[in-house]
């Protein structure tokens, strides 16, 4: 009897420790398999700013030194396609971004709304006229965030998860632009910066409210470019550059390694 007993036992345990060898492979497989990533959004998800641009992107400026190139690189997913445009608006991205996204998707990033609330206009206007009328423009930007963007924002976030229903989706935001009380010493008023640096948090707190709604994740990056802003002595961020408009007021590559990259590898 206590022999029959003993075997019951020892088989039970040697039974739980497969068991639990068995389990514990399954999930550490589960960890280790790769995803299918997804990379959709605006500059500064394709990375304007940072260089080495892919030639077959063309005007999109796709760079491999962008925040999603480099995720790719460091986490061999099993498959990358990588959508972000230069200048796009939520509406490029319905019409143009989404086709590669599907029932096998497991990982989408994107930025996206600062072109449409229109503040590479605000950031011409700024340095171009003057200070009552950037002013002006700001403002028009936040109204615009309030009664406009966060419809454009649910349109984009519904076709997003209708194609790709298990992904899990990482809204990335946008930094502020300006140290305050930083080395600048021309340029714009800091009435202007801090208008401008309050207006990129609006438009922040907009896009992770209507992120939150549609069950995805919002990645904050104003913490990571802190000490990195444009006037910080260390900046991340391209000032106004007359002779490349296009890269001003764009993450460095540094930005994009130092500022976007660990945001989404916390997120992701």
């Amino acid at each position: 009897m206590k022999m029959s007993r003993l075997v019951a036992f020892s088989s039970s345990l040697l039974l739980g420790t497969v068991l639990a060898l068995t389990g514990a492979g399954v999930a550490q497989a589960k960890e280790s398999a790769a995803v299918d990533y997804v990379a959709l959004g605006d500059s500064y998800s394709s990375g304007v700013g940072a260089g080495s641009y892919d030639s077959a992107s063309g005007d999109c400026k796709r760079s491999t030194r962008a925040y999603p190139a480099l995720w790719a690189a460091a986490n061999s997913p099993a498959s990358f396609s990588f959508k972000a445009c230069s200048g796009a608006r939520t509406n490029d991205v319905t019409a143009g971004q989404l086709g590669t996204l599907s029932s096998s998707t497991d990982l989408v990033s994107i930025s996206i709304g600062g072109n449409d609330a229109g503040f590479a206009d605000v950031m011409t206007t700024c340095v171009l006229q003057s200070e009552a009328t950037c002013l002006s423009r700001i403002a028009t930007a936040r109204a615009y965030v309030d009664s406009t963007l966060p419809g454009r924002l649910d349109s984009v976030y519904t076709a997003i998860s209708a194609k790709a229903p298990a992904a899990r989706v990482v809204v990335l935001g946008y930094p502020r632009f300006y140290k305050l009380a930083g080395s600048c010493i021309a340029g714009l008023s800091e009435k202007e910066r801090s208008a401008i640096n309050g207006a990129a948090d609006y438009l922040n707190a907009a896009t992770a409210k209507r992120a939150a709604d549609h069950g995805f994740t919002f990645g904050d990056v104003t913490t990571t470019f802190t000490g990195h802003e444009i006037c910080s002595g260390s900046a991340w961020l391209h000032s106004v550059n007359w002779l490349n408009i296009g890269e001003s007021y764009h993450p460095t590559a540094a930005g994009q390694s130092g500022g976007y990259l660990p945001v989404l590898n916390s997120k992701a």
